[in-house]
């Protein structure tokens, strides 16, 4: 599988940084593809680390103007132009799609998937991984969205919540198996 992670590139605290590399090793270990930012810090860097040591595959589409921050020694990088072409890109190249913590961009990756598949573009399994309860507040906004109609799925068809990472990596498998 190829699997793309949004994730942020910041720095972060090892409550954070431990369940990921956990995520990465699982990704390397069943011979999965990152498809990732391509950034060689923060937290980018971690599951990059981790994937890479656990023999799997790393692609990473950056954008130009964070090219002097992207990883050396992947299996494939693109750099995009522009932040658009750089989520169209990373979403081409991914069977599923994996949120893990992280700031303004990786919310903005998670709502394009999310409303692509909330109008049918593409029915690729979302996980979001809920890693210390970070994404806690948006679960109960998205189910206040759905509640209140603003969603014509259910929620549970756009994005399955994830406490841990072999959960996260068995949904994605079981999702893309039943293909």
């Amino acid at each position: 599988m190829n699997i793309c992670v949004f994730l942020s590139a910041a720095d972060l605290a090892d409550r954070y940084t431990g369940p990921a590399r956990d995520f990465a090793r699982l990704l390397g270990k069943g011979g999965h593809t990152l498809v990732w930012g391509g950034s060689d810090s923060g937290l980018m860097k971690v599951v990059a680390d981790g994937v890479q040591e656990a023999g799997g595959r790393l692609v990473g589409v950056s954008v130009d103007f964070l090219s002097a921050k992207a990883r050396p020694g992947v299996d494939d990088m693109v750099i995009a132009p522009n932040l658009a072409e750089r989520k169209r890109l990373l979403l081409e190249k991914a069977d599923a799609v994996v949120i893990m913590v992280g700031g303004t961009g990786t919310l903005d990756e998670a709502t394009e998937i999310l409303e692509l598949k909330k109008h049918g573009r593409t029915e690729k399994p979302v996980v979001l991984l809920n890693t210390a309860g970070f994404y806690d507040g948006l679960r109960e906004q998205f189910r206040r969205m759905e509640e209140e109609g603003f969603l014509p799925r259910p929620l549970a068809e756009l994005v399955y919540f994830a406490e841990e990472p072999t959960a996260a990596l068995a949904y994605l498998e079981e999702s893309l198996g039943e293909r």
